[in-house]
């Protein structure tokens, strides 16, 4: 059994070292070098990310365009001091990651992240997150928002727009050929 050091509180942690000493025992995330302990999201969430990763999953799988990841999968967003983020869901295209085993450690930026805006999540701290996805070159950011049944779309080089009812998702720069519409995904 490996054993697990905590870091004194003034100590600011590198990506890499957040790799080998995040606590285990509950979700944290690495937050200007410092770790956030972040408390478990409730079980709707679970099921709204298991929904959009089965989704992208099966359609990246068919198209052999790369890979899908869900449970807090890291990215690095910013450096100098580290942040590292868990992302809920995030494609990989195989020109970012290419095919055959997984790399160790931390991968470089996907090509889409995936929140689920979960009801005690404040809108001023998703914005600084997508901020940072954006800034590290995830090219498309989604914020799935299950209460008013609506989905956030933003990237760098466009306004955000909100999609709900007969909206529909696409990604043709980045997965040709997706599309879900936002009612179906809301009332399955």
């Amino acid at each position: 059994m490996t054993s697990i050091t905590t870091p004194a509180a003034d100590v600011l942690l590198t990506a890499e070292e957040y790799l080998h000493c995040a606590p285990s025992d509950y979700p944290s995330e690495l937050v200007r070098g410092k770790i956030v302990t972040m408390n478990p999201p409730f079980s709707a969430h679970g099921y709204w990310c298991s929904e959009i990763a089965g989704t992208l999953r099966d359609f990246v799988r068919a198209n052999r365009l790369g890979r899908v990841l869900t449970n807090d999968g890291g990215v690095i967003t910013t450096r100098g001091p580290d942040t590292v983020r868990g992302a809920d869901v995030a494609f990989y295209s195989y020109e970012r990651v290419p095919p055959g085993p997984p790399p160790e450690g931390y991968w470089p930026a996907p090509d889409l992240v995936v929140e689920v805006r979960s009801s005690d999540d404040r809108w001023i701290a998703i914005q600084r997150k997508v901020t940072e996805y954006l800034e590290s070159n995830v090219r498309v950011v989604v914020v799935i928002d299950p209460a008013p049944q609506c989905m956030h779309v933003f990237t760098s080089d466009f306004p955000s727009e909100v999609l709900s009812g007969d909206h529909v998702l696409t990604f043709p720069q980045i997965l040709p050929g997706f599309s879900l519409r936002i009612t179906d995904f809301f009332n399955q």
